[in-house]
């Protein structure tokens, strides 16, 4: 990736480090490095310890028929979060959506920690949602205005190592939390930490710009956009869940609110991977909704199909985030590297992994195939995602920061809801009796890794910012348009 030249020699003086050998935890970057860090593995550890407490929460509070709407809700308000934290951080800067994102965050978990019913524990995960929505948005703000060009790839090396020890041991500390003292500690024992995360956050807030943004950034209009393709998504996401005649006419019209609300929340040329920030986001929502599409059903296809005992099954998944983290490290080190390169390698691994994992469906090869299939799928992801955050940010601009970094996260999860749920129709059907396990599984790993297949065409897209239009990623004629 190429540094701009005029920041380069504003930054740089005789005889200093050169920052492209600089690290995340140089003097400089240190503190709000392990701020970033800690915060990201909070919300890592909560994402997958509130997941193992809310089965026996549910029961506790008698709540069982609402169990979905604790992740819904969740899902719901993160939208709303991260479109609102992307307008004022392009508004008024990142600080205020740090530090209410903090608050909320903390006080989701102690009001979840104390909830005596069903209602108010949904309603905790609400505005947990919305805090992570806001942090999360934020968080990628910071990143931009606080880390040199050079630096970026290592900064989100480090993010993808944050999530290694909470999908280690996330679970089964949240299991043990849960079965020998409470569930309720699983909520309320994480706040004091986001509190410290938050405190030392504090002193890279100094660091933040305040800038105007355009018009059509301090839109209200967008929150309202907002909200509607966050309904879009629940009404997607549930159409995984049952398939009766009203699920999926509710599918139907959130999947047709979620495009109209996202045809206004993305920047125009996102469906079409225009260069630069479009494309970003566009290869966004595409890895993240391939990967999620299959993972969901990577343990499911281990238990029904291989007889797999429930750890077991989640093994694949546990290396898989060490795959994840380790490619993830390789781009960090790498100098200079082809971002487009670094995608379509990525997308061929997912794909790699996805046609493996659907022949393990059918049971044409033994169930610990899924031990070497998946995590290549994971190593292609830790590529795939990681250079297309360090696109993002090399493409966009101190004004439109904020915006496209909610709009990066916005892709993410609503390609995410469409293509889980696109695996738990499947699944559904399966459980149904309409089509066989084995056909379902296999119909959800072939899909995902033809779209993966297909989308590779559109890597070139991914050019540095340098590249002037009409040349392709390694200096030859593009041979696609913008």
């Amino acid at each position: 990736m190429t540094v701009d030249n005029s920041r380069r020699s504003r930054s740089r003086k005789p005889g200093r480090r050169s920052r492209s050998t600089a690290s995340v935890f140089a003097p400089r970057y240190r503190i709000t490095t392990l701020a970033i860090l800690t915060l990201m593995t909070i919300i890592a550890f909560e994402a997958l310890a509130v997941a193992t407490a809310l089965p026996t929460a549910a029961r506790s509070l008698h709540g069982l028929a609402s169990y979905g709407w604790a992740f819904t809700g969740f899902l719901v308000a993160s939208v709303v979060g991260m479109v609102a934290s992307g307008m004022h951080a392009d508004s008024r800067g990142a600080r205020s959506p740090l530090l209410i994102g903090l608050v909320l965050f903390i006080s989701g978990l102690l009001v979840g920690g104390v909830a005596e019913s069903m209602r108010v524990l949904i309603a905790a995960r609400v505005v947990q949602g919305l805090a992570v929505g806001l942090l999360i948005t934020a968080m990628y703000v910071v990143m931009g205005e606080v880390y040199d060009d050079a630096i970026r790839p290592k900064m989100f090396a480090a993010l993808a190592t944050s999530w290694i020890v909470p999908g280690l041991v996330g679970p089964v500390v949240a299991g043990w939390i849960t079965e020998h003292l409470s569930w309720r500690w699983v909520f309320g024992g994480l706040a004091p930490f986001v509190a410290i995360a938050g405190l030392m956050l504090l002193p890279a807030l100094r660091q933040l710009r305040t800038h105007t943004a355009s018009g059509a950034m301090r839109d209200r209009r967008r929150i309202g956009f907002a909200v509607l393709t966050a309904l879009g998504i629940a009404g997607v996401a549930d159409l995984g869940e049952s398939q009766s005649v009203l699920s999926v006419l509710l599918g139907i019209l959130g999947l047709a609110a979620m495009v109209f609300g996202l045809r206004r929340l993305l920047p125009a040329g996102t469906a079409g991977f225009v260069v630069g920030v479009p494309a970003a986001i566009a290869f966004r929502g595409v890895l993240s909704g391939v990967f999620s599409g299959m993972e969901i059903i990577v343990p499911l296809t281990l238990t029904v199909q291989h007889h797999y005992s429930p750890t077991l099954a989640g093994m694949p998944l546990m290396l898989t985030a060490i795959s994840w983290a380790t490619a993830s490290q390789i781009q960090g080190r790498l100098r200079d590297p082809n971002r487009a390169v670094l995608v379509a390698l990525g997308l061929t691994l997912i794909a790699a992994g996805g046609f493996g994992m659907a022949v393990v469906a059918v049971r044409a090869v033994p169930g610990w195939t899924a031990f070497l299939c998946w995590p290549v799928a994971g190593f292609g992801a830790g590529f795939a995602l990681t250079s297309a955050s360090v696109v993002l940010l090399e493409h966009t601009t101190d004004a439109d920061r904020g915006s496209d970094s909610a709009a990066f996260q916005l892709s993410d999860s609503a390609m995410s809801a469409l293509f889980t749920g696109f695996s738990g129709a499947l699944v559904a059907s399966a459980a149904h009796g309409r089509i066989s396990y084995g056909a379902g599984f296999a119909t959800v790993y072939l899909t995902m890794a033809i779209v993966a297949v297909l989308t590779i065409l559109r890597a070139p897209r991914l050019r540095p910012k340098s590249v002037p239009d009409g040349v392709g990623p390694l200096g030859a004629p593009s041979v696609v348009s913008s």
